[in-house]
């Protein structure tokens, strides 16, 4: 049998194109999948350099290990350099531990990172993997226009803090702080001291416990016990804020403020420099031993360049120059001083409304009051009223006149009224007058005058059992008693007439003047009293008497008055008659041409 050779055929050789193809579709497919595959891992070694944690050397003049005294580590000498994330670290020499990540560093150790953060010291230790650089010796951190300087420094870069253990100090600008202990952030540029702080600046000094200090802005937080002096002004305080680069401070929990002998003292104080207004809130207490006197209230404000100084809210001022205390209370108290920082310097208090005094042997009322220390004046205005022991002393306005923080003279204008009240506690000795006048010596009253339209009702008692005999009922025009030892020594007065009646035969209209009125339910029983202001009864009131001006017109010479004025010289002496001829008249009344004033009077005025 014989056997046929196959041959190729045309089919065969089409299937194997088709397989070629096939192949080359499937290698172009897989192209850019291989491609993509590469550049993913072509980047995968710049992701790990983000996120590299280690310490690269990047400089050293020489290099050796020493296996005897520290396999561990590389030694490095001569301008050696590191590199950990964004730092980069300079020494003479160091110790490499590149198993821990880790190195020493001795002798002109110098870190920068960035251009704002420096730091240097004479031996450090960096760890790579806490960011953890630990420095000493002669250690400067300089983070922009603040410097720390420290013997022992750790700065922990991770948080941006830097802590000082065995005492610091930091320099910002013009402003030096040391302590003990301490820490500084260099990102949020807050510091934080303690134990033994103490800052200065200019006029500024402070020492305290803890103290919280923001280089940003310059303010420095109180924590602790902390005395601040600035100027000549010197503050306590536990708890407040305080603004070096303004001299303004807010103060809490009792602060106390204390100029010269002057001291001042809140819940809550503002303390706005020497050239702007401080305030005080709660229990406000201010203090002047230089003058012994004392001002107590819930809100007060002063201010150190004008002298002026306000409290109201349960004000009191309080006098203790004499052997007993005065408690003057109003609503509100104003202190303002005039020529301030001279020689003539003076200051004057204004007290209102509801004005209130009490000492042991002196209470008074009023409306308001003003004490002026030019003329060492002090006057009672709208009702004032003065009670000593059993005396009563009142009229439309009260002056008196201190000289070394006694009482010198008083002066009662219009409507003046005096009543003493009697053992009996039913009869009173009375005197009323248009003004009166009262002279101290020492402190004591030494003579009394009253003087215009002077009424008296004056009770005689028998020296024997002080019991009363009769009442002297007197008119005068002026009086005056003279006093020893606050007792009546004599009386004078001109030309009177009066009448005495026996106790038992006097006229219900003589046992009381004009007029009268006992105030007893006004006066203050007590220091704490002043505060529960009592007004008089309806009716009780005074009221002026001011006798009303004459509207102002315009006043047309008379005839008289011109032929007197266009005279010939020599007849320019004009007799008496002739001044009184030329007289102008306005509303049925002579008036004086040349003054306008009024020549005479109606009878019934």
């Amino acid at each position: 049998m014989s056997s046929k050779k196959r041959t190729p055929s045309a089919s065969t050789g089409h299937r194997a194109g088709i397989v070629a193809l096939l192949c080359l579709l499937a290698l172009a497919v897989a192209a850019p999948d291989g491609l993509a595959a590469r550049k993913k891992q072509r980047r995968q070694p710049r992701k790990s350099q983000v996120d590299d944690k280690r310490v690269y050397l990047i400089h050293a003049d020489r290099l050796h290990y020493d296996q005897w005294q520290n396999s561990d580590a590389q030694v490095l000498n001569g301008k050696v350099q590191f590199r950990h994330q964004g730092a980069t670290l300079h020494c003479d020499s160091a110790h490499f531990y590149e198993a821990s990540n880790s190195f020493e560093a001795f002798g002109n150790v110098k870190m920068f990172q960035g251009d704002t953060l420096s730091l240097f010291s004479d031996y450090a230790f960096y760890d790579g993997n806490d960011q953890l650089a630990i420095a000493r010796k002669n250690v400067k951190l300089k983070n922009r226009h603040t410097t720390l300087f420290t013997d022992s420094l750790n700065y922990d870069r991770l948080y941006d803090n830097a802590y000082f253990f065995e005492g610091g100090k930091l320099v910002d600008g013009s402003t030096t702080l040391t302590s003990d202990w301490g820490e500084y952030n260099t990102k949020t540029k807050r510091a934080v001291f303690n134990f033994n702080v103490k800052m200065r600046d200019k006029d500024f000094y402070l020492e305290g416990d803890t103290l919280y200090y923001d280089t940003q802005t310059s303010m420095a937080e109180i924590s602790g016990p902390t005395n601040i002096t600035s100027g000549g002004s010197k503050i306590y305080s536990e708890r407040g804020f305080y603004d070096t680069k303004r001299e303004m401070a807010r103060l809490m929990d009792r602060s106390v403020l204390r100029d010269g002998a002057r001291t001042l003292v809140g819940d809550s104080i503002y303390y706005g420099g020497k050239n702007a207004l401080s305030k005080a809130f709660r229990n406000v207490v201010y203090t002047d031993t230089l003058n012994k006197n004392m001002l107590k209230c819930e809100y007060g404000e002063y201010n150190e360049s004008t002298g002026y100084a306000m409290c109201t809210d349960r004000a009191v001022c309080i006098d203790f120059s004499q052997k007993d205390t005065l408690y003057l209370h109003a609503d509100t108290l104003k202190l303002f001083t005039f020529n301030i920082n001279t020689d003539s310097v003076y200051r004057c208090v204004h007290a209102y409304y509801h004005v209130r005094a009490y000492r042991l042997d002196l209470q008074g009322v009023c409306d308001s009051l003003v004490y002026n220390q030019l003329d060492s004046c002090m006057t009672m205005y709208r009702d004032p009223i003065v009670w000593n022991n059993n005396q009563q002393l009142l009229g439309e306005r009260i002056d008196v006149f201190m000289r070394d923080s006694t009482v010198d003279h008083a002066h009662v204008i219009k409507q003046a009224f005096s009543v003493q009240q009697l053992r009996d506690s039913v009869h009173f000795n009375q005197v009323s007058s248009d003004e009166m006048y009262a002279f101290f010596v020492n402190g004591d009253i030494r003579e009394t005058q009253a003087q215009g339209n002077v009424l008296i009702a004056y009770h005689f008692e028998d020296d024997a059992d002080s019991s009363l005999i009769c009442l002297n009922s007197q008119e005068t025009t002026e009086m005056r008693m003279y006093m020893d030892k606050k007792k009546l020594q004599r009386v004078w007065t001109p030309k009177s007439s009066g009448v005495l009646y026996p106790m038992n035969q006097i006229p219900p209209d003589k046992g009381e003047l004009p007029g009268f009125a006992w105030f007893d339910y006004v006066r203050p029983l007590h220091k704490d009293d002043i505060f529960d202001w009592r007004p008089k009864k309806a009716g009780t009131e005074l009221k002026s008497d001011d006798r009303p001006e004459a509207p102002r017109q315009r006043i047309s010479p008379s005839a008289p008055a011109m032929a007197a004025a266009n005279a010939s010289p020599a007849a320019a002496v004009v007799p008496a008659e002739a001044a009184k001829a030329a007289a102008t008249v306005v509303d049925g009344l002579p008036v004086d041409a040349a003054t306008q004033l009024p020549l005479s009077l109606p009878a019934n005025e």
